[in-house]
């Protein structure tokens, strides 16, 4: 039985697939080269519609245009036909999905459209459809049959139009010159927003929140400073608040086992402190930090975050940057 199941999702899977491929056949040179002109013509924003599982493929296609650089949103043509065509300017564009082109509050809504001027480019199934008729340019999203086995569901036409969508908005994209940068921007939440824009100042632990001692503090002081801060470690500065060193829960320990009982007493935090410390500025991108705390021999999970002066601004530890999502 799972073999049979097995072979029958990759045969559903090879149909829709095989669908996509027709559809890049059966596109035109003409239709697709305006469709594109209009959009990057297009001083306002892309308005997506479309009525049921078309208007699924529509949502899609508006948040992958949003994200990928070319502003968009999905309306539905019902909303549209009852107040919400205010939303709909001079300057806009409209892209319509639809598999039959004949979809009662799409045909409604069209005389609306050309009222106000904006140019259509329709995603049509028929491209003898009044839909298609009706657009300034219409792609064909045409197939032989529905993945499905009764020829009903909608799942290769879908697949299609969601595809000509996909590939209008990356041709945008690479058009307009998106760079990875770009594209960060507008995902500020994903790995890889964060990655490129989420940097050590946003992370670190500044003010009251870190605590400081200066060379000549007491082991106990020491101790008091790093319990206060709860950091697991704590900056060492002079009098002007410039680094000079960095003492950890682990230099702590490390002090204590190699030193007498009696002699603890007379310890000063100079004597204990890592000296010229890996460092980082407020600037650095987290992920830049993380590295530099992994990529080494011994590992480390704190760094002293210092301005372009050397003055010490803040900690940032490596729990920091991994529960920021990094």
């Amino acid at each position: 039985m799972d073999g049979q199941h097995f072979s029958q999702v990759k045969r559903f899977l090879l149909l829709e697939a095989e669908a996509v491929a027709r559809a890049a056949g059966r596109l035109t040179g003409e239709a697709v080269e305006r469709a594109v002109a209009l959009l990057l013509a297009c001083r306002g924003k892309v308005i997506t519609t479309g009525v049921g599982k078309s208007g699924s493929v529509a949502q899609k296609i508006a948040a992958t245009m949003t994200s990928t650089g070319t502003p968009a949103f999905y309306l539905h043509p019902s909303d549209a036909l009852h107040g919400g065509l205010g939303i709909v300017a001079r300057d806009d564009l409209v892209l319509i999905v639809s598999n039959s082109g004949e979809t009662d509050e799409i045909i409604a809504v069209l005389p609306s459209l050309k009222r106000r001027e904006v140019p259509i480019i329709a995603i049509v199934g028929d491209l003898n459809s009044t839909l298609a008729r009706r657009a300034d340019v219409a792609l064909d999203a045409s197939v032989d049959q529905e993945a499905c086995p009764l020829n009903l569901a909608p799942t290769a036409s879908t697949t299609v139009a969601l595809a000509i969508g996909d590939a209008l908005a990356l041709t945008l994209m690479q058009t307009k010159g998106l760079t990875v940068e770009d594209f960060a921007l507008n995902h500020p939440a994903g790995k890889l927003g964060k990655r490129l824009t989420l940097r050590v100042g946003d992370l670190m632990h500044s003010g009251e929140r870190n605590p400081t001692v200066s060379p000549d503090a007491t082991l106990l002081e020491v101790v008091r400073a790093i319990t206060r801060g709860g950091l697991g470690a704590v900056n060492v500065v002079d009098e002007r608040g410039v680094l000079v060193g960095l003492i950890t829960d682990g230099d702590l320990r490390r002090t204590i086992e190699r030193s007498r009982l009696s002699d603890l007493e007379e310890l000063r935090c100079a004597a204990i402190m890592t000296r010229t410390p890996i460092v980082a500025s407020p600037d650095l991108l987290a992920y830049d930090a993380l590295r530099l705390m992994e990529d080494r021999p011994s590992q480390i999970s704190v760094l002293p975050v210092v301005d372009k002066d050397g003055v010490c601004v803040g900690l940032i530890r490596l729990h920091d940057i991994v529960r920021s999502g990094l």
